[in-house]
């Protein structure tokens, strides 16, 4: 099989192992040896990262291909730190409204809200209340409903709501199509998974006892500190606008703006540290490194694939959606929005092309939009969001499920379903 001249030295299948590696670490370490892992885990993420960043350094000669995952692990970062750092100077006051409704009618919210300030502003904002409002019976499944509708489903309606579709929005899509094409899947999936959550928290609001639930139905009133912040939210949301390094001077000034004006008392009704969005840096590196061999295999075998067995809006949505499980969602959709544009005799360089597949066949591209956003809730590592929701949890001294635990427990039996039911309706 010749390579394509388009695509440079490919890296040996050998230097999988370090991203294969960087996940069971994540997965397995905080259980067989969780102190040791709570010292060590940036020292894991820098040696298995950089194996690979030497490997292209030293063997491939490929240094400018390190630069673009640079790039995006510097935005990603800026981002998350910002979006962390300003939700963390607002408080919400949330006492007495743990009830199944009352938290049918949160997670609604916040999953609308997902698609207005993007799926990390919202699980920003609205993690803390979320656990308190919870807190005598929070379990794993409020943690995993969490993340499945507000940090990522919910953002399927606007380019703002999660990276791949504004990838996507740069690219040429029109700003409206998502909204226009993936409001019938938002609204099943969202729904059903609402619903389900309902019947399981009625089943664990009734097992609690009577003097825990009479205290969680008192009435509460909701109070709300720290409003200022929404400035440089506001802030933060408009410079995503913004060519780097614009985008990331405006939303580090909006952080530091929120960290010097926010008064100490409030992040201290926060619980507020810095080690959640320490974490995720630490081990995110190691992510955004270790996976640029198996993007690099993705662009490579893709195309083939495409030509060879005929790929149709189902095969776009289960290949974008188990790959954005576990990569980063934002590179693997606009690897198959190459995908779908060669076979049109298109190219991702052109915006008149995008908006020719996105407006006149579109079926392709829905099923690419619907993978890549709604498959991130599927792991941990699926979407920016969801390791920092499970690190803002553990915070506040809750259990979340462990990573093999959310998979096995929830995302299989409970997501998995419900996208595959969202496919077959949609997609057929």
């Amino acid at each position: 099989m010749t390579q394509p001249e388009s695509l440079p030295a490919l890296p040996e299948p050998l230097l999988l192992i370090p991203f294969a590696l960087q996940l069971l670490a994540i997965a397995v370490m905080p259980f067989l040896a969780h102190r040791w892992w709570e010292r060590h885990y940036p020292k894991v993420s820098v040696f298995l990262g950089g194996t690979t960043v030497l490997y292209y350094l030293l063997i491939l000669g490929r240094g400018g291909r390190l630069l673009d995952p640079l790039h995006e692990y510097i935005s990603f970062v800026v981002l998350m730190a910002s979006l962390f750092i300003v939700a963390g100077g607002i408080h919400i006051r949330v006492s007495g409204e743990a009830t199944p409704w009352k938290n049918v009618l949160f997670l609604l919210v916040g999953s609308v809200l997902a698609s207005v300030i993007g799926t990390t502003g919202a699980s920003m904002v609205l993690i803390r209340p979320w656990v308190r409002m919870n807190r005598y019976r929070i379990t794993g499944f409020h943690t995993a409903f969490f993340i499945f509708l507000i940090a990522n489903v919910g953002g399927g309606l606007t380019p703002i709501g999660d990276p791949p579709l504004f990838l996507g929005f740069l690219k040429g899509v029109p700003f409206w199509w998502t909204l226009e094409h993936l409001w019938r899947p938002w609204l099943l999936v969202v729904g059903l998974l609402v619903g389900i959550f309902y019947f399981i928290d009625r089943e664990n609001f009734l097992r609690a006892p009577r003097a825990i639930r009479e205290e969680e139905t008192a009435q509460g009133r909701w109070g709300f500190e720290g409003l200022g912040n929404l400035l440089p939210l506001g802030a933060i949301l408009v410079a995503v606008f913004f060519p780097t390094p614009l985008r990331e001077i405006m939303m580090t000034a909006a952080a530091f703006l929120s960290w010097y004006l926010t008064p100490r008392i409030t992040h201290e009704r926060n619980d507020f540290t810095f080690a959640p969005i320490k974490e995720v840096a630490w081990l995110f590196l190691g992510i955004f490194a270790t996976m640029v061999p198996a993007l690099d295999y993705l662009e490579y075998h893709a195309p083939q694939l495409a030509q060879s067995f005929g790929l149709g809006a189902a095969h776009f949505f289960y290949l974008t959606g188990i790959l954005s499980s576990f990569l980063d969602n934002a590179p693997t959709y606009l690897a198959f929005l190459s995908v779908e544009l060669g076979l049109k005799g298109g190219t991702l360089a052109n915006p008149q092309d995008v908006l020719r597949i996105a407006t006149q066949d579109p079926v392709h591209l829905i099923a690419i939009s619907m993978g890549a956003v709604f498959f991130g809730a599927m792991t941990y590592i699926g979407n920016g969001p969801n390791f920092m929701v499970k690190s803002i949890v553990e915070q506040f001294g809750a259990r979340p499920p462990g990573f093999f635990g959310y998979i096995l427990y929830y995302a299989l039996p409970i997501l998995l379903p419900v996208l595959a039911l969202a496919g077959w309706l949609f997609l057929r």
